[in-house]
């Protein structure tokens, strides 16, 4: 498909998800004001075109509401779809902008996502075929990688520039996460797997940040923020549940998370900038690891 037209399929998305609602008239006056249309009026024909177009491609559906005549993006009531199409949709954007802008490439600073181009296409496919993956996988707490992992891949996560599969170890019979930047030899297997009844990507990680997950029970965690690094938590959130108190040198933030790795490892990357004042197993977690820190510059 040509890259105008999905410019123009994305174009279109954006510009409704912005309105909230809007009449073709209101939408053919914003279609000329940008620059995507050329000087060209978006002839009603051509509008349903798009439209189909965009939900075969984002499987986005552009409504009417015949009261008013006016469209609007429908909401497909599943929060993990909304994100995967809106995640979809900017990728999409962003590639666009990016490839017009070939005369500054050297002024744009982009990071890099590893693996992701070389596996992840085959694990989408193993995705929506239900079928087995085998690979190798070089762990970092082993000198050798494994050889012959065979998987029913569950689920995929992106977290901190790096693309992760869930899904069931045959052999081991656990659930077990897999960086995509250490697989190798990666296959897809003609043995395929029915997804058990229970397992929901984003009830499987609800109390948890970022990758690693255990059978812990969530806790109540409360952090004591500065108030420069609190404008960073409210931008991005550390966690759905998170809430906040705003006092006058200070916020209390706090959540419903379990204490994992992930999260240990967040809290000390801001440094004195945070306080961990709840549950105090995470607090005597945070000052063992700062003991043992500062034993490298006695």
């Amino acid at each position: 498909m040509a890259r105008n037209i999905v410019a123009r399929y994305v174009w279109l998305v954006d510009t409704i998800s912005r309105y909230g609602r809007i009449t073709l008239k209101d939408l053919n006056d914003a279609w000329l004001r940008s620059e995507i249309s050329e000087g060209k009026p978006l002839a009603r024909r051509t509008f349903f075109h798009y439209r189909d177009g965009v939900e075969e491609m984002f499987d986005i559906n552009i409504q009417c509401d015949k009261s008013t005549f006016e469209y609007y993006i429908e909401d497909s009531g599943n929060e993990s779809n909304s994100r995967l199409r809106s995640w979809l949709v900017d990728s999409v954007s962003l590639s666009g902008m990016l490839s017009n802008a070939h005369e500054i490439s050297g002024r744009i600073i982009l990071e890099n996502v590893p693996s992701a181009r070389e596996h992840l296409p085959l694990i989408i496919d193993a995705l929506k075929q239900n079928r087995r993956i085998r690979f190798s996988y070089k762990s970092y707490m082993r000198s050798q990688p494994t050889d012959g992992i065979v998987l029913e891949p569950y689920f995929v996560k992106i977290f901190k520039q790096l693309w992760y599969v869930i899904g069931l170890n045959v052999k081991e019979g656990s659930i077990k996460t897999y960086s995509l930047d250490r697989i190798s030899n990666l296959n897809l297997q003609q043995d395929t797997f029915t997804m058990p009844e229970g397992i929901n990507p984003s009830e499987f990680f609800k109390d948890c940040f970022g990758i690693i997950t255990n059978q812990n029970s969530a806790r109540r965690i409360v952090l004591r923020v500065e108030p420069t690094q609190a404008k960073y938590f409210r931008a991005l959130p550390l966690h759905h549940s998170q809430q906040e108190e705003i006092h006058d040198q200070y916020s209390i933030f706090s959540y419903k998370m379990r204490i994992t790795y992930d999260l240990k490892e967040e809290i000390m990357s801001h440094g004195s900038t945070i306080e961990v004042l709840e549950p105090q197993e995470l607090k005597m977690l945070i000052q063992n690891e700062l003991v043992e820190a500062l034993k490298n510059y006695q």
